[in-house]
């Protein structure tokens, strides 16, 4: 009997983010239960010396329905320590291989008004 060729589940809804040199994909995906669940992927671009081309790290987080709650009041709770620790938080500036590193003080006023996570506001 062959054995069963194992497929990656489906991605059903999708969410990238861009934060500097690592790019955050929220995915759904769907469980051969047709159960939902989110994978949190982060991939962060490594250029080693002598190399031509990238290569990629990836890291992976699978968060379950039933966990949801828990997961959500937690992350609420140590985002909201953090602001209250720093006060105003600056978003990061979208990152280019060309472009150079900038200080806070060189950023556009536009990612200022963005806010902590304002990419979960949209």
């Amino acid at each position: 009997m062959e054995k069963e060729e194992r497929r990656e589940p489906e991605i059903v809804f999708s969410r990238s983010v861009k934060a500097g040199k690592r790019i955050y994909y929220l995915d759904v995906r769907k469980a051969r239960n047709e159960d939902l669940y989110l994978c949190i992927t982060e991939s962060k671009r490594r250029q080693a010396d002598g190399e031509e081309a990238p290569s990629f790290e990836k890291h992976k987080l699978f968060l379950y329905k039933e966990d949801f709650a828990h997961f959500t009041e937690s992350l609420n709770e140590v985002i909201g320590y953090i602001q209250e620790q720093l006060g105003t938080i600056e978003e990061r500036p979208e990152w280019t291989p060309e472009a150079k590193e900038e200080t806070p003080a060189e950023e556009g006023e536009e990612s200022k008004k963005k806010g902590f996570l304002g990419f979960l506001r949209k």
